[in-house]
């Protein structure tokens, strides 16, 4: 029998009970470490989570106002982490997460404060508190996390440069010049948890939105596998595509996020429906790689696009892989980034079915339509009210409130463009999962970008990455830090990517590379 999710948290308290490992040279201050190191600071007296919360609020408006990653803090942290404290003096804490700090990012509703979506416009159309959580934000104070408000983000979490009209470009910690990108979407997410302002942080992918900001401010950044972390209470983007996960500045945090946030629910109908059990989750042993073999992906490896000192980071992570103990070797996939559409396009014309679309205008018209519905009594007014404003980034919709009304009721899991989707998705994930077992490959590694972070004004380099590939395929995949180049700035990360339903086993090869290459470095205080 799986167990509940109280009791699987419940079993994921040990991980936190664990001797506390070190990032880097721990500072005296908890939020420069892991989670493991601040419980075990509060467990010894030596804070509280009163404490630490206040600190994190007052980095919040230090940094967070230097970087412009913070969206808006919440009112409620403190009396959140005074919570925790009371619940650990009674012993009646709730898990690994109790007392923790984290963010949510701006599209995400949390009861008690508006839902900008990064989005100027959209702030003056919405300016009411909203009065639900998300259920990622639900979840997230279930397992008794304090949420310290929302990040910044690209408007409606469309772009990936970290520009807001609401709060305006985040700034990239690493860098000095205050000129190179963060990434994005989920700009403000990774710089939060990069500058110690937080553990762990909500952010969302349809296309690199996790992996694009965790490479340039050299964190974790998980899009797991799609379905597993239900989205609803979060403004809508692609629901084909949209993948919600953790980004957080060690593996281990980033699972602890993820144990919390993922599991069926019916209030998302393209989520899994599989019974989830986090426990494993606690157990992300050190040894992982030892044995397995991970396929490397030349296609995915353009290395003679890459600057001499990133095919240099390259190789030192397949080096740091094989110290770990991994047989790494060359593997052609059945399908990779080069022909994965091609794939999609051909499944749908040998079933006779329509042609599969991803981003399909009727699933996004229902999910904003279904998002409203969670949040006000007239669901189709606010659609409205916002229409001309959300539609400015998702251009598919119809050109007026008024033509695209018609999709509005048309479910998600009903349109014939999604479901053929879906339907080549399976079909192209099991060709797939049949070379990866006829190789003996347990998962597969590449860069998670082959270019560190460019200006934030400049076109990016031309060079075509895997990041489409994952979404597409639905398949959990976890970039973590291989380290700062000759700039000072993050120059690579490390993917690993495993099948759908893989995403223990991916979350345990990152952490035992993390812990073999111990790649990650602070950006500097400023």
């Amino acid at each position: 029998m799986s167990p509940t999710r109280r009791e699987a948290l419940a079993q994921l308290a040990a991980l936190v009970a664990l001797p506390a490992t070190r990032l880097a040279a721990m500072a005296s201050d908890p939020l420069d470490g892991t989670v493991a190191d601040y419980h075990a600071g509060r467990r010894r007296g030596a804070w509280t989570a009163a404490e630490v919360t206040a600190r994190a609020l007052e980095r919040c408006r230090r940094d967070g106002a230097t970087f412009r990653a913070i969206d808006a803090l919440a009112d409620t942290a403190l009396d959140e982490a005074r919570a925790a404290d009371a619940r650990r003096r009674g012993g009646r804490t709730r898990g690994p997460l109790d007392g923790v700090p984290v963010f949510a990012k701006a599209i995400y509703d949390v009861a008690g404060m508006p839902t900008t979506g990064s989005s100027a416009e959209w702030a003056r159309l919405f300016p009411e508190i909203v009065t639900r959580d998300a259920l990622e934000v639900a979840r997230l104070r279930a397992a008794g996390a304090v949420v310290l408000g929302k990040t910044a983000a690209d408007d409606f979490a469309y772009h990936g440069n970290g520009t807001s009209s609401h709060t305006g470009q985040v700034l990239n910690p690493h860098d000095a010049t205050g000129t190179r990108t963060p990434g994005g979407s989920s700009a403000g997410s990774a710089v939060a948890v990069a500058t110690g302002m937080a553990f762990a942080a909500l952010g969302t992918d349809d296309g690199g939105s996790n992996r694009i900001p965790a490479q340039f401010t050299g964190v974790v950044g998980m899009k797991p596998t799609f379905g597993l972390v239900p989205r609803t209470g979060v403004i809508p983007t692609w629901p084909y595509l949209d993948t919600h996960g953790p980004l957080a500045r060690s593996v281990a945090d980033a699972a602890l996020l993820l144990a919390a946030i993922a599991g069926a629910d019916p209030s998302d109908p393209l989520a899994r429906a599989e019974a989830w059990n986090p426990a494993p989750l606690a157990h992300l042993r050190d040894d992982a790689l030892a044995g397995a073999r991970l396929g490397i992906v030349d296609a995915h490896v353009p290395r003679a696009q890459m600057t001499a000192e990133a095919v240099a980071m390259w190789d030192r992570a397949l080096a740091d892989l094989r110290a770990a103990g991994a047989v790494v070797d060359s593997f052609e996939p059945a399908v990779t980034r080069i022909d994965y559409r091609d794939a999609f396009a051909e499944s749908a014309r040998r079933r006779g079915d329509v042609a599969p679309d991803s981003r399909s205008p009727a699933p996004t018209a229902n999910a904003l339509l279904r998002y409203f519905a969670g949040r006000t009594d007239d669901a189709r007014a606010a659609v409205r009210r916002g229409y001309a404003a959300y539609r400015a980034f998702y251009d598919v919709l119809p050109a007026t409130f008024e033509a695209c009304e018609p999709l509005l009721d048309r479910p998600i899991a009903e349109d014939p463009a999604g479901v053929s989707f879906a339907r080549s998705r399976a079909a192209v994930v099991a060709s797939l999962a049949a070379s990866m077992r006829a190789a003996g490959v347990a998962a597969m590694v590449y860069p998670t970008m082959p270019f560190n972070a460019p200006r934030a004004v400049d076109p990016w380099p031309d060079v075509r990455t895997a990041l489409g590939y994952g979404n597409w395929l639905g398949l959990p995949e976890v970039s973590v830090p291989a380290g700062l180049g000759a700039d000072g700035m993050p120059a690579l990360n490390l993917s690993v990517v495993g099948l759908p339903g893989d995403d223990a086993r991916v979350l345990a090869f990152a952490h035992a590379y993390e812990r073999q290459s111990r790649r990650f470095a602070a950006p500097p205080r400023r």
